[in-house]
């Protein structure tokens, strides 16, 4: 399993990653750069978009009593056992996870992406549902959700040629190559990412990403990985698992 694997010390590898990714940097680029380019391609449309008929969905939080949510929670007492993933999420991903669990197929990893956080940190967090362990990862937000580039999403939008970023349920679907290679398809479960496919809003890798603590380059509303990460991302979460994108100040301190 892909984190799984990496749950026996989930902060250490990060760490080293990312000091990996500082030296390689340095000696690469100009050690003052700390802004990576942004994505060189316009947003993408998909002309005729075969979205999978996807039925209504039960809202966390709306139809279950506290004694319901709290007996889904205790199934889930084994995640994030470091408490790497923002709380208010996690909780009501698991929720909805739970609510909907026969709509994804896939049902080992679901994942946060918490757009509150600056895109200098790690942010996209892959949760494990077998082991409880976390993978966080850095991501990239779209240009005009972020106009001034300095890492920090202020508005997100649904809407095609806003590249803006979406916020919601997602679920995944197929892959394909595209114009990014190897990417990862994206269907919009909330009224505030339902264009996600005909938008082309889908998981890729990027050269303007890295898994270092620097203003992440910008996509036109894709959450855009590493290249280093890509293909084993995808790879986990293809066919039909749960992606939450929020915006969720809680994780931030302020």
């Amino acid at each position: 399993m892909l984190v799984k694997q990496m749950n026996s010390s989930v902060r250490s590898r990060a760490t080293l990653l990312i000091a990996a990714t500082f030296i390689t940097l340095g000696l690469c680029a100009n050690a003052n750069a700390q802004t990576l380019p942004d994505d060189p391609a316009e947003e993408q449309t998909v002309a005729t978009p075969a979205t999978p008929a996807v039925r209504a969905m039960a809202t966390p939080a709306t139809t279950l009593s506290a004694y319901d949510q709290e007996s889904i929670l205790r199934k889930y007492d084994h995640v994030d056992p470091t408490n790497i993933v923002p709380t208010q999420p996690l909780i009501q991903a698991l929720i909805y996870f739970e609510q909907n669990r026969s709509s994804f197929p896939n049902q080992n990893y679901i994942t946060i992406i918490n757009y509150a956080q600056s895109s200098r940190q790690a942010r996209f967090y892959i949760v494990d549902l077998n082991s409880g362990g976390v993978w966080p990862l850095h991501v990239a937000h779209g240009k005009n959700s972020d106009p001034n580039h300095d890492g920090i999403a202020d508005s997100f939008s649904n809407a095609s040629g806003s590249n803006k970023t979406s916020l919601g349920f997602f679920r995944t679907a197929e892959t394909y190559y595209g114009g990014h290679g190897y990417s990862l398809r994206l269907d919009g479960l909330s009224s505030t990412n339902s264009n996600a496919r005909a938008r082309a809003i889908v998981i890729h890798g990027a050269n303007y990403v890295s898994e270092a603590s620097v203003v992440q380059g910008r996509s036109w509303g894709c959450p855009a990985l590493s290249m280093k990460v890509r293909t084993q991302v995808i790879d986990a979460l293809k066919g039909g698992s749960l992606i939450y994108s929020v915006f969720d100040k809680s994780a931030t301190g302020s």
